[in-house]
């Protein structure tokens, strides 16, 4: 059984200490989801001042030994999520090739990274998905919106004759994420170190889990894992070697809510709303997307899109 959490609310515990000395203390089989993102490996300094440079055996060892862990605590059916560079996780895919269900192999697009001499540029980061058993218990993944122009609205992909076809709540979820921004302005970023962007968690949380889940997190960093599980009702468990910035902004949780309410508000759409406003300016507004027919006709009766949205929002807490 885990020690008394530092710091808790109504549906989380946090956990100080080391991972390796607290995963032995969870129950086997009793998370739902698991999304780790341990360091890289890449000489970062962190507020627990833990030795993020280490020979490369050495560190792909440590991640075995919390990876083993990982998939014994896994409920079945359950999703286990690993974010890491790809030069690690194609060494540690094969460990849980042997022990899981593999999904998929994600690319999320890593914005302002530096060019490295001698090498291809370095464009993202890997986000491997795994199961326990034959299929996940929960996939619901989000609709993202039309690649559209971001001066005039338009759309980037010519879709021929089968725009009326579209799914008015936007395009299927692909294996390459292009749309996560990095966490770079202050607004949004609570420490020093690298932070994941809230749309990623919100993302994998909402596609793998449902409402009362219990989410599970041994590399705590800023919290964001543990943000977005609150807010959308999930119970969670973390872990951090010094959980002072986990806990500052827990803090802040209004202002991380308003954030994901935008967030909410531009998926599972065919277009966000700046690109309609857009549309709309620039004559692209057309009535050949079955949305922008579906919204119009629906004000024509007199029933308000924005009003049902809202309502969907506010059973999250987001509004």
């Amino acid at each position: 059984m885990l020690p008394a959490p530092v710091w808790e609310t109504n549906l989380g515990r946090l956990h100080e200490g080391d991972c390796l000395s607290l995963l032995p203390k969870v129950a086997d089989n009793s998370m739902d989801l698991i999304f780790a993102d341990p360091p890289f490996n890449l000489g970062k300094e962190y507020a627990s001042k833990m030795n993020d440079s280490v020979a490369d055996s050495e560190y792909l060892e440590w991640c075995r030994a919390w990876l083993g862990h990982l998939v014994r605590v896994l409920a079945p059916g359950g999703s286990l999520f690993v974010y890491n560079l790809p030069k690690w996780n194609l060494a540690l895919g094969p460990f849980l090739m042997e022990r899981l269900t593999f999904r998929h192999w994600i690319a999320v697009d890593m914005k302002y990274s530096l060019p490295i001499q001698g090498r291809l540029y370095p464009s993202n980061y890997s986000l491997l998905y795994f199961v326990k058993g034959p299929r996940p218990k929960t996939f619901t993944p989000d609709r993202v919106p039309l690649k559209t122009c971001r001066h005039c609205g338009g759309e980037l992909q010519d879709y021929g004759g089968y725009r009326d076809k579209m799914n008015p709540s936007g395009v299927n979820l692909a294996d390459v994420w292009s749309d996560i921004p990095p966490v770079r302005h202050q607004k949004y970023k609570d420490r020093k170190a690298n932070q994941l962007s809230l749309k990623l968690l919100d993302r994998v949380v909402s596609m793998a889990s449902k409402e009362g889940d219990s989410v599970f997190d041994p590399f705590g960093g800023s919290g964001t894992t543990y943000i977005a599980a609150e807010l959308l009702g999930r119970r969670w468990v973390g872990m951090e070697l010094d959980c002072s910035e986990v806990i500052n902004r827990f803090s802040g949780l209004d202002s991380e809510r308003k954030h994901l309410a935008e967030i909410h508000r531009n998926k599972n759409v065919l277009f966000t709303r700046d690109a309609l406003e857009k549309r709309a300016k620039n004559g692209h507004a057309d009535r050949r997307f079955r949305t922008e027919l579906s919204i119009e006709r629906a004000k024509q009766n007199g029933f308000s899109p924005e009003i049902k949205h809202t309502e969907m929002l506010s059973q999250f807490r987001l509004v």
